[in-house]
């Protein structure tokens, strides 16, 4: 039985996403948080497809790990779509999307030169969030009880000042899924937004480190946070204070200090 919570602006009872009987389909799956939920999710008991760019990546992960695979590029309308059909013609039992995919760069903000830069961000981690959802909602909405999860950052909350496009978009982000839960309200799709803090991964490329928990111990809370039923959003402790510093007073010393980070 998946657990329930009451949303306290929407007034609405939600379902939350039951982990150990649920079919899942998260592109940017082939590493770093996106690979080790696809691990955790499958332990549980879900089945999980997953979805990137690099088709020989997939074929290894689909021969060491058993998950069903599909090739996405979020950037790329038309590959979202076509990633959409294949997944549900193989899985019409499909009633979970992750929409992990994401790009993370460094940008100088003095210099025109950043935009490009920008246009990617924006391209994948905004406008990739609203086309995976645009081409999966239709399908979830015919579901009994079904769940969309955005991933958004502590840094949509309290922004990392090297990186600035990618806290817009993450910020950006958050406010979508909060219009988008309040449009289903009532309906039976459940909308979740995962708030990672820094974790280290790769988002910003091999061998950059910049402090973040380890992957394992950020996995295993959001698992124990999913399978609790914790809420609308899913928050692991070392995000709470990016996440709550402009209640808190604390956001601008924490913006100073996150980019003193890079000094």
């Amino acid at each position: 039985m998946s657990a329930l919570w009451l949303h306290p602006d929407a007034r609405t009872i939600v379902e939350d996403m039951d982990i150990t009987n649920a079919t899942v389909f998260i592109p940017g799956a082939t590493s770093g948080i996106g690979l080790g939920l696809a691990r955790r999710l499958q332990d549980a008991g879900s089945t999980v497809v997953i979805g990137g760019r690099r088709e020989s990546l997939l074929a290894s992960l689909h021969a060491e790990h058993g998950f069903d695979t599909v090739a996405i590029d979020v950037a790329d309308p038309d590959s979202i779509s076509a990633a959409a059909s294949t997944v549900l013609a193989a899985h019409p039992s499909l009633d979970a999307v992750i929409t992990m995919s994401g790009i993370m760069r460094a940008e100088d903000l003095r210099s025109a030169v950043h935009q490009a830069d920008a246009v990617d961000t924006v391209t994948t981690n905004l406008l990739g969030t609203i086309r995976l959802i645009d081409a999966f909602l239709p399908h979830l909405l015919t579901r009994p009880a079904s769940t969309i999860i955005t991933v958004s950052s502590g840094l949509a909350y309290t922004p990392l000042a090297a990186t600035p496009t990618y806290s817009a978009t993450k910020a950006a982000v958050h406010s979508y899924t909060q219009s988008l839960r309040q449009q289903l309200a009532g309906s039976p799709v459940s909308v979740l937004e995962l708030v990672p803090p820094a974790v280290a991964t790769d988002l910003m490329g091999a061998g950059v480190d910049f402090g973040g928990m380890p992957l394992d111990d950020f996995l295993s809370e959001v698992v124990s946070l999913l399978a609790s039923g914790s809420g609308p959003e899913i928050l692991v402790q070392n995000v709470l204070p990016l996440r709550w510093s402009e209640r808190d007073g604390t956001q601008q010393q924490l913006i100073e200090a996150l980019a003193s980070r890079g000094h």
